[in-house]
């Protein structure tokens, strides 16, 4: 498997998945592994399960011992859709992952509408205004701000996308939960779970994972019990060593 210049592969222990990375363009957090931990097994052989916003392409290949069919990965930016290409060689999961190197906006050109059962998404977190202090890396600047793509039309383009019933999966900053939330009802998607992660028990907390379902009841939202990354000693938390590294850690 070829690495260019600055490239390195790492590996989630969990489930031995292996995947290119570099510190130049991009390279997956906690929030990639936690929004797979956090997203429902889909046990179908004809299921099929679209990860928008792929990066390259962590949360795909992390999800690939939860989803029996197919997965589709949908990333902009080109050199990162080739990072993600190869790692899915490197893993040998040609015959079940496939990276599309498209805008996102035209999603529905390539994957046929109301067909997906699982939409998954690690999107920007930030809007794109005139005051946002961007990194002058464009690679970082693209995943990290509203630059391609904003937060509605992300969600528009997973409800167009889902069946009815379908669930939308998502990892984003608490701040914006109420936005997300409006967005969701807006485009027929019903928040239905929702999980806060928090870096330390005392501390606020810094994600929030959202399950949404396509045309669900707009009540019954579950809370599940907070994730906590970091223990006094700074030491990941048992729950957190088990989702990185697997039961036997």
């Amino acid at each position: 498997m070829e690495l260019y210049e600055n490239e390195r592969i790492d590996r989630l222990y969990s489930n031995e998945v292996q995947i290119i990375q570099s510190a130049e363009v991009f390279s997956f957090s906690l929030d990639a592994v936690l929004l797979a931990h956090f997203t429902s097994a889909l046990r179908k052989e004809n299921g099929k399960l679209v990860d928008l916003c792929a990066g390259n392409g962590a949360v795909g290949l992390f999800l690939t011992e939860k989803v029996t069919g197919q997965i589709i990965e949908v990333e902009v930016q080109e050199r990162l859709s080739d990072m993600a290409r190869r790692s899915i060689e490197l893993n040998n999961l040609e015959n079940r992952v496939k990276m599309l190197n498209i805008d996102l906006n035209t999603a529905t050109e390539f994957i046929k509408k109301d067909s997906v059962d699982i939409v998954t998404c690690n999107p920007p977190y930030f809007s794109d205004l005139p005051t946002s202090k961007k990194n002058d890396n464009p690679y970082l600047a693209i995943a990290r701000h509203e630059i391609s793509v904003n937060l509605e039309r992300i969600i528009e383009v997973t409800s167009d996308l889902l069946k009815m019933n379908g669930k939308a999966y998502f990892v984003h900053r608490p701040e914006r939960a109420a936005e997300i939330f409006e967005l969701m009802r807006k485009h027929r998607l019903a928040p239905k779970k929702v999980q806060l992660v928090h870096p330390k028990k005392e501390k606020e907390a810094n994600m929030i994972l959202i399950e949404a379902i396509k045309d669900g009841r707009p009540n019954g939202i579950r809370f599940m019990p907070a994730i906590v990354v970091y223990d006094r000693s700074n030491e990941y938390t048992p729950l957190l060593k088990e989702i990185l590294y697997g039961k036997n850690e």
